[in-house]
């Protein structure tokens, strides 16, 4: 079996799917017990969505955004208002406003909703592709027999399919480079273990769970060579914003001499972000930190603060990914190397 053959099956999951005059989604909040898809009707059904996280995950969540625009279209809405609506959802995976951006263009141009439909179904297949071309630099960066640890879920269910993170895992391990595999819980929304081993084990890629503050140990221990995790925004000096968590795990590789991968889409490179100073860090409700599955954890009184992303400086990653190419040690210069003063797109 070849290595492309190896790669398709150990990728069987599309999450986001078009159906002609609705979208359907994978309920995330729902995995791993209950596989439950959601039929969404218009713009805001979908912007719900996003901000609920039934679909979640940087380049998924603008795909899901430029499905949104298509179902507006095709129901007479206001474009601006659904637009508006849409880039209102999350404020900091650039991707949704990039792909709201790149439908708005076509509707300034005067698109009808088939031509918006053909430029959706565009920004879809282009993301697929790029997360195979991904997955093939990075899994080509990690020596024979290396263990890696991820952060979140960066694979499927976060994007068109493949995955970013999780796409180089997936052609890691069908390679032979990668050994083992770790995933970290990902609290509070528990993504690595609700997710990440759920797509894992479906694909048949082994993996094991650890708890987040487990990761110092486990790299002590030389069992990961690799960290590779996602992104939601790329700043012009390589500041990456990613889930909460991932800053820690930075520090943690470069003390212990482990690798960090960071691997994304040209999309999530914000050349508009100076540095990762820039970048909004949402937060979202303390009652996630608070409980769990509709119980309450924590006494009655207790205050939280939930950010749900943060900022790696660019001077710990070791390798930035995107389906452009590789950047080792990537700053300003080297991004700007690459994407140039004109953007990225």
């Amino acid at each position: 079996m070849n290595t492309d053959s190896r790669n398709e099956s150990h990728d069987s999951l599309r999450a986001v799917q078009w159906r002609g005059d609705h979208l359907r989604l994978l309920d995330q909040r729902k995995l791993p017990f209950d596989e439950q898809w959601l039929d969404r009707h218009t713009a805001g059904e979908v912007a719900l969505a996003i901000r609920d996280l039934v679909v979640r995950g940087a380049p998924a969540i603008g795909i899901a955004a430029a499905w949104g625009v298509v179902l507006a279209a095709q129901r007479g809405d206001g474009l601006d208002a659904a637009v508006a609506t849409l880039r209102a959802a999350r404020p900091t995976a650039v991707n949704l406003m990039w792909a709201l951006d790149r439908m708005r263009a076509r509707i300034d141009a005067g698109a009808d909703a088939a031509v918006l439909a053909r430029e959706a179904q565009a920004i879809q297949d282009e993301d697929l592709a790029a997360n195979r071309a991904m997955g093939a630099m990075g899994a080509a960066l990690i020596a024979p027999g290396s263990g890696v640890l991820t952060h979140c879920n960066t694979g499927s269910l976060a994007t068109a399919g493949f995955g970013t993170a999780l796409g180089v895992i997936r052609a890691g391990y069908a390679s032979g480079k990668i050994a083992r595999v770790f995933a970290d819980e990902t609290r509070p929304w528990l993504q690595g273990a609700r997710l990440t081993m759920w797509e894992l084990q479906r694909d048949g890629v082994p993996a094991t769970l650890i708890a987040d503050s487990a990761a110092s140990h486990l790299m002590k221990s030389g069992q990961v060579q690799w960290v590779i995790v996602g992104a939601d925004r790329i700043a012009v000096n390589g500041d990456t914003a990613n889930k909460i968590g991932t800053y820690q795990l930075a520090i943690a590789a470069r003390h212990h001499g482990v690798k960090f991968m960071v691997v994304a889409p040209s999309t999530t490179v914000d050349l508009a972000t100076p540095s990762g100073e820039a970048i909004a860090i949402e937060l979202r409700n303390p009652d996630e930190l608070l409980g769990y599955a509709g119980q309450r954890t924590v006494a009655e009184g207790a205050q939280a603060w939930n950010p749900v992303f943060d900022v790696t400086p660019h001077d710990l990653i070791d390798v930035l990914v995107t389906e452009r190419g590789v950047i080792t040690r990537p700053d300003a210069a080297a991004l700007g190397a690459m994407f140039g003063n004109q953007g990225k797109r």
